[in-house]
């Protein structure tokens, strides 16, 4: 079985209206972190992923979870 992290950064940052870049600026990475990080290619460190719950003002488990498949 193998686990996957999935996120809902995407849905998250559209809700509140920001474009990749600006989400980039207010966490310090680039936009293609961004990219990756929603499309699923790039699982973010704890910190990153701390940042942007916060954010969003969200617990990082509303941000992530893992499947198993």
């Amino acid at each position: 079985m193998e686990e996957i992290i999935k996120n809902k950064v995407n849905e998250y940052r559209t809700k509140v209206g920001l474009t990749q870049e600006e989400l980039a600026v207010k966490i310090g990475v680039t936009r293609q972190t961004i990219i990756a990080i929603e499309r699923g290619n790039y699982t973010p460190s704890v910190l990153l992923a701390m940042k942007l719950a916060g954010v969003f003002k969200v617990p990082v488990e509303t941000l992530f979870s893992i499947s198993y498949e």
